[in-house]
């Protein structure tokens, strides 16, 4: 799958432009055409105390969206690339979805999540919805902590978290055609003690090979487009070690397949992927199952 055309989802608090120049490296890949994104929540327009909404206040912040995409898109009709707009008001999740699927975009890039704890337990995440009802990759964009800035090239040295699931092959599959910008891929899948609890030795070690045969495979076909790739097996709770795996790899971005769950069972049990985009410090890309 090439990645030509990719949404900017951005409210303006969390993601720069800045943060679109770091993956403009994509262009080598055949990127050549960015939607920028900004969806004017509700309550944003909307006082307190029965004065309901509040037209004048929706017309200035999308002015001043309005003349910030202006001069980001210069920058990019300087480059030679394509640029759509979008403006509106409503909820982020389905304003998102909805314009990924009109622009049949390639890749959905968007800021951390900006809700609490306790509001994304009643509420849902955004992050839930869309990565379940688009079907589209989905960026989580995270700035270096140390620095505060972007990365230079987050598609440089991805990890690639994998439990074998159709979502995490489909994350190879999404790899392949971008040689020409990552050099390498660690390719990791974390074995939880649970799974090795009262098992002797000898049976860790075939659970142990198994995995990496598995890991293996993956690599192979990374390896046959042009990417170099490495297997790794780690052992413990799932998103400390994928986390902890990113780190002694060196890796510029953390990527997961998806499961098809969602809703209640989500905010009450957790997943992955969710706890990955709230807690990791890296960029963590979301890849879905192909039928979803």
């Amino acid at each position: 799958m090439d990645i030509k055309k990719l949404l900017f989802a951005t409210q303006f608090e969390e993601l720069w432009f800045d943060a679109l120049q770091s993956l403009l490296d994509l262009r080598k890949a055949s990127l050549n055409h960015v939607v920028f994104l900004n969806v004017i929540e509700r309550e944003k327009v909307t006082m307190r105390r029965g004065a309901g909404y509040q037209k004048k206040e929706e017309i200035k912040l999308r002015e001043k969206a309005n003349i910030r995409f202006i001069d980001w898109a210069e920058n990019l009709f300087e480059q030679g690339m394509e640029v759509g707009v979008y403006i509106v008001v409503g909820n982020l999740a389905s304003q998102v979805i909805s314009a990924a699927e009109k622009e049949a975009v390639d890749l959905i890039v968007i800021g951390r999540e900006r809700k609490g704890k306790i509001e994304r337990m009643l509420m849902g995440s955004d992050l839930t919805e869309i990565v379940h009802r688009t079907g589209k990759p989905v960026l989580v964009y995270k700035y270096a902590p140390e620095t505060g800035g972007p990365l230079e090239r987050p598609f440089e040295r991805p990890m690639l978290s994998t439990d074998f699931s159709s979502a995490s092959r489909r994350a190879v599959d999404y790899l392949m055609p971008l040689n020409d910008v990552v050099q390498h891929v660690d390719v990791i899948h974390v074995v939880s003690e649970k799974e090795l609890a009262g098992t002797s030795a000898m049976a860790v070690q075939k659970t142990r090979k198994e995995s990496r045969n598995k890991l293996d495979e993956m690599c192979d076909l990374l390896e046959a487009a042009g990417i170099e790739a490495r297997s790794h097996v780690y052992i413990g709770e799932t998103v400390e070690q994928i986390e902890k795996a990113a780190r002694e790899c060196g890796a510029t971005m953390i990527i997961t397949g998806t499961s098809g769950r969602g809703g209640l069972a989500e905010r009450l049990l957790g997943s992955v992927p969710k706890e990955l985009s709230e807690k990791s410090a890296f960029p963590t890309l979301f890849v879905p199952p192909e039928n979803l």
